[in-house]
């Protein structure tokens, strides 16, 4: 009853929510699809939100990755792609080529074309000064600019330009860390005894063996740079190669890393919804109720039924029982550019540089 009436549009589900309720946008992109972006996610959900509320229904937006909702929330993106292309293709991606330069030379190119946005970014940050620099051969015009006028947009800000869709509200699972952690240790054991290594081996042998044969291998892009793949690179490849005891260590060393690196990246989750949602300056913000799902054990009463009540208020226009979450702002300039002549480096924000 939770799910009747609702379309799903999410990246992670199970067989028994599909069968409740239609999901969107699940197996979908060709796992050799190295350029899938964000931007490409906006092209697709954004239509299948419009059909949703041309049936009358709630569109629910699952996360996954937080900077994939900010993209449907708020105007937040610079699409480059002059016919954007419901299906992902097998192509070239300017951004990639870039990334293969030098970093001293990307930023170069960057500070010759787009002054303002080098100064904002670290030389080392390869993947941003090569996307800024994609963003001006692509369009003409500085990413520094395009980010200007999305910003004085009326209902734009620091962050971005306005919220695309002001009825709407964000609910927050979150848990203390404690018990956060060891949900996600045992979350990884039974990863591992429902079949992950079965489905690495396949998806090894299928998509990976012929390109760490041919040593083109690319951790950092597509597919392969996903949490859970590239951890067990090294049992993989030496997996029939080895010992017994050796392949077992490796195994074990895989398995550390994902539950080190999964801890590591909720974390991250986390960080991004108190400085992108909680803090996010401008009057332009949807209300974000946060979720206590520390004990499990009290789903029903913690969980379901508040969000059931938040739910039903906010659809019938009247005040949610509970108040949402609230921040202060930081007034801390994260784009601010330091050079400290002692250490020979650049540092990039204000908490930083302190």
């Amino acid at each position: 009853q939770v799910y009747k009436g609702l379309d799903i549009i999410t990246n992670k589900v199970s067989p028994q929510e599909q069968s409740l309720c239609r999901h969107h946008m699940i197996s979908f992109v060709d796992p050799l699809v190295s350029n899938y972006t964000v931007v490409d996610f906006r092209d697709k959900a954004v239509p299948l939100i419009s059909y949703i509320f041309a049936r009358d229904k709630i569109p629910i937006i699952v996360g996954g990755t937080n900077y994939y909702i900010e993209s449907l929330l708020w105007k937040v993106l610079i699409n480059t792609k002059e016919k954007p292309s419901s299906v992902p293709r097998l192509q070239s991606d300017r951004k990639v080529e870039l990334e293969q330069l030098d970093s001293a030379e990307l930023h170069r190119r960057l500070r010759q074309v787009d002054p303002e946005m080098a100064a904002r970014l670290h030389p080392h940050d390869k993947r941003k000064v090569a996307r800024s620099l994609q963003v001006f051969e692509e369009t003409g015009i500085p990413h520094s600019e395009i980010l200007h006028q999305q910003q004085g947009e009326e209902g734009g800000g620091p962050l971005g330009g306005p919220l695309k869709y002001p009825h709407s509200c964000i609910l927050w699972l979150h848990a203390d860390q404690a018990a956060l952690d060891a949900r996600l240790e045992r979350r990884v054991d039974d990863m591992v005894a429902a079949g992950l290594l079965e489905e690495l081996r396949d998806f090894h042998r299928r998509y990976n063996q012929e390109k760490v044969a041919q040593n083109r291998q690319d951790y950092q892009h597509g597919i392969f740079q996903s949490i859970g793949f590239k951890e067990f690179h090294e049992y993989l490849v030496s997996e029939g190669k080895c010992s017994p005891e050796t392949s077992a260590l490796l195994l074990e060393k895989g398995i550390q890393a994902l539950k080190q690196v999964t801890k590591r990246y909720a974390r991250r989750q986390n960080k991004w919804v108190r400085n992108r949602f909680l803090k996010r300056p401008g009057p332009n913000v949807p209300p974000v109720y946060g979720l206590e799902v520390s004990d499990v054990q009290r789903w029903e009463e913690d969980v379901l039924k508040p969000a059931l009540e938040i739910v039903e208020s906010f659809i019938q226009g009247r005040e949610p029982p509970v108040e949402p979450l609230r921040m202060e702002q930081d007034e801390e300039n994260k784009r601010s550019h330091h050079v400290c002549e002692l250490c020979d480096r650049i540092i990039i924000g204000d908490r930083e540089w302190a």
